[in-house]
């Protein structure tokens, strides 16, 4: 599969490449990336095909809004598909809640704010920092934060932003697989367009196969799927690397190990695995890494195209791996 390859988004207008770059790192998460290497890392994923791009008003206090729309700012717009996020307000004065991120703007910090009048003023404020003239993608984030708001008002304020053609597509960025289901069964209809589902439809952790992707799949709500590293323990399980675990427990750390052999067996980049995995399941049209670099994102893109045959995966479910219910690619 190519990074460039392009397909429709579900039922929307919008098309979206197979694999998208997120940008919460180009914001600063855990170390300081510089306006250079951000905009070269942008940069990299053009030239590499990557037209759809993922950051969020919280990703860097504001930060990575901006050095999105200066990097994107003089391509054709009509050419790649940028999504945001709501839920959070960036404000003067505010207190540095997530403390994730290594260098934030000073004097400013985020505020939970599912209300309509706070959507679209998030609306704006990310429209300003991007300095474009709409957003294709419009995510809730983290709706679980305050679902009774973000089920009522945000979605009612995105369902007219689609209805006024300020964003193409309503969506929801979710972290636990029953919030995204119980947020789509709630929602009137036509109800949100897309889903991206982040750390929990991965080579480790498939819940999201028990609560949503099949809703999904049955609605024809597209899934963009996030985390397909866990949080880079595929990438190096090594003890300390950073992959936001202080320790390992235990059968994780089996699990992790059986799937390295298991892919040294065949020759096979656990990141390669990782990457196609989620192309198994017909609701999921795209996978959104991060990247802090050029090279990082010439990896996953080779990572993406690697040839895997399908006895590697039919090798995998018969070690127990992945249960017979799973889905996987076509070799």
């Amino acid at each position: 599969m190519r990074a460039d390859e392009s397909v429709p988004l579900g039922r929307t207008a919008l098309r979206i490449t197979r694999l998208g770059l997120g940008l919460a790192s180009l914001g600063g998460l855990f170390t300081p990336v510089s306006d250079d290497d951000a905009a070269h890392t942008i940069d990299r994923a053009w030239d590499v095909g990557v037209r759809l791009f993922d950051t969020a008003p919280v990703y860097g206090y504001g930060r990575s809004e901006r050095r999105a729309g200066a990097a994107l700012g003089s391509r054709p717009r009509a050419q790649y598909t940028l999504c945001t996020k709501v839920g959070r307000l960036i404000e003067p004065g505010g207190r540095d809640t997530q403390p994730i991120w290594a260098d934030p703007p000073p004097g400013v910090g985020p505020r939970r704010d599912f209300s309509y009048a706070g959507v679209m003023r998030s609306v704006e404020d990310s429209l300003e920092r991007l300095g474009l003239d709409r957003i294709d993608v419009l995510h809730v984030h983290d709706p679980d934060e305050d679902f009774a708001m973000a089920v009522s008002d945000a979605y009612r304020a995105l369902a007219e932003l689609r209805r006024r053609g300020v964003i193409g597509a309503v969506s929801i960025g979710v972290n636990h697989a029953p919030v995204a289901a119980r947020y789509l069964k709630e929602v009137d209809d036509p109800g949100p367009d897309c889903v991206m589902l982040a750390g929990r439809y991965n080579l480790l952790d498939q819940s999201g196969l028990d609560a949503v992707l099949p809703l999904c799949a049955s609605r024809g709500v597209a899934v963009m799927v996030a985390g397909v590293y866990q949080s880079g323990l595929l990438a190096d399980p090594r003890p300390g690397a950073p992959h936001g675990y202080t320790r390992v427990p235990g059968e994780l750390a089996r699990r992790v190990a059986a799937w390295h052999a298991i892919c040294r067996s065949f020759t096979v980049p656990p990141t390669a695995a990782a990457v196609q995995f989620p192309f198994g399941h017909p609701a999921v049209t795209s996978v959104v890494v991060g990247a802090r670099t050029p090279e990082e994102v010439d990896a996953t893109a080779r990572m993406l195209a690697f040839p895997i045959q399908r006895e590697f995966w039919a090798a995998v479910r018969s070690a127990g791996l992945l249960p017979a219910r799973v889905p996987i690619p076509d070799g």
